[in-house]
């Protein structure tokens, strides 16, 4: 666990620091670089990092889990980390401030942070729904959606309508048309999603959702009768030609 302090500059590198208006891309550039000295950082760090900000004096507010892929360089001085965002804990990011025991310590194991006290757990910014013909959310996104309070006018949007959507494999542009109709709300049929990835579609089941993009085609009032809901399902079926180049099987 690391916690970072706002600076002009590192204290051990002498590189330029992090302040109240950086950005993530430039926290985590930040944080890929570390001393090379093994009384400062490990020689064999672990795969996750989980980074804090300081508040105040001994307070720390999370700001991301990083998954550490490798050092890629070492100039004797300075080490390059490869560190990707993860989505462990993220429902609590910039929500979460614990009791940082040690004020002049910024990095200590996980075993000693288990028994740091939470002081806060602050409530979520709520997101703005963008409007049923602008939502695009890849897996991830679509799995913060269904949990994080931070999108529950999203949640409440989504129960609202029935329709059909579309899920696009980004890695090779083959897409599947789907539909939700009678009981089924639009919001329920992608919390099935969320859940395994798949929904209980049999096309699905050996793709990977990982690179999975979802969006609508069209929604529905829920008092909509299901032939229409299935006559707009076809008809999108065969304008995408999903059945023969995509992954609709029928």
């Amino acid at each position: 666990m690391i916690r970072h302090a706002y600076a002009c500059e590192h204290e051990d590198s002498g590189l330029s620091g992090i302040h109240a208006d950086s950005t993530d891309a430039e926290i985590l550039q930040y944080t890929s670089q570390q001393s090379a000295k093994p009384h400062i950082f490990p020689v064999v760090p672990p795969r996750t990092w989980i980074v804090f900000i300081r508040e105040g004096s001994n307070w720390a507010r999370l700001w991301s889990v990083l998954e550490n892929h490798g050092e890629i360089s070492n100039d004797g001085t300075l080490r390059t980390f490869d560190l990707v965002a993860s989505e462990q804990l993220a429902d609590l990011r910039n929500r979460l401030v614990i009791g940082w025991r040690s004020p002049r310590t910024w990095r200590i194991n996980a075993t000693t942070a288990a028994g740091y006290p939470v002081m806060e757990i602050a409530d979520a910014k709520p997101e703005p729904f963008p409007g049923f013909d602008r939502l695009a959310l890849d897996y991830a996104q679509l799995q913060a959606v269904m949990r994080e309070h931070r999108y529950t006018s999203w949640r409440t949007a989504l129960t609202s309508v029935t329709g059909v959507y579309l899920i696009t494999d980004t890695r090779d542009g083959r897409q599947y048309v789907g539909k939700a109709d009678g009981a089924e709300s639009i919001h329920q049929r992608w919390e099935a999603y969320a859940a395994n990835g798949h929904g209980g579609n049999v096309e699905l089941r050996n793709v990977n959702p990982a690179t999975f993009r979802f969006s609508l085609l069209r929604v529905f009032d829920p008092a909509t009768p299901t032939r229409q809901i299935d006559a707009a399902e076809s008809h999108f079926k065969h304008a995408l030609d999903t059945r023969r180049h995509g992954l609709n099987r029928n």
